[in-house]
């Protein structure tokens, strides 16, 4: 991303949320382009604004299930380089493996009420619209359950809790602080996973990336 203000689309039908996050993402540098209040003119505005990232509700009306959700999985299809971060009191696991399934970053999944500071949100904003991928350890947690399977089986525990981590957007410095290692031993771990997963250095490396969505695809989303 360059030094420009990181362009929004909000889509949230509670009036009240939506006013308030266009405020506080204005005060954060960001330049809200549109809102939304139903998933139809989530799709609409998309589509008329281009922006680097849409924050979405799961559930908008008119039946307050899927609606948001549903829009965001084919907002990825028609426009894959919108990123999408769905922003929500609720924990969909089969939604989003299928927003994460097309192999790509650019995605996210936080829930409303763990995320403590307005920095936090802003931060997985730019990493989303930057091609990476921020998902709330809950999320995360959810989507590991039905047992792994393939490349995910050939991962000792440490590089395993690694690979969470990184799932969750943490850089090796953060990892290495969480877990009271050195760096130098997570970067270690990380090579081990990228070797794996039989991901090779590119001129474009976001080996961290695909590393992140093999674990989800294979992992019993």
């Amino acid at each position: 991303m360059t030094d420009r203000r990181l362009r929004v689309l909000l889509a949230e039908d509670s009036v009240v949320l939506r006013d308030g996050m266009v405020e506080l993402l204005g005060a954060r540098g960001c330049e809200v382009v549109a809102t939304a209040g139903t998933a139809p003119e989530l799709l609409a505005g998309v589509a008329e604004h281009r922006p680097d990232v849409a924050v979405v509700d799961i559930r908008m009306p008119p039946t307050h299930t899927d609606e948001g959700i549903r829009a965001a999985v084919e907002i990825r299809a028609k426009t894959p380089e919108v990123g999408i971060l769905v922003f929500s009191q609720h924990v969909e696991a089969a939604w989003a493996s299928r927003l994460l399934a097309g192999g790509a970053g650019g995605i996210g999944y936080l829930l409303k009420e763990r995320v403590a500071r307005t920095s936090e949100f802003v931060a997985a904003l730019h990493r989303v619209a930057e091609g990476g991928v921020a998902l709330d350890p809950e999320v995360v947690t959810l989507m590991m359950r039905g047992g792994r399977r393939s490349r995910v089986d050939t991962l000792t525990p440490r590089e395993h809790e690694v690979l969470e981590l990184m799932a969750q957007g943490h850089s090796n410095r953060s990892i290495a602080a969480l877990l009271v290692v050195s760096e130098r031993a997570v970067e270690k771990h990380v090579a081990a996973v990228f070797t794996k997963f039989g991901l090779r250095a590119t001129h474009t490396d976001n080996r961290r990336v695909k590393a992140v969505l093999t674990y989800l695809a294979e992992s019993g989303g």
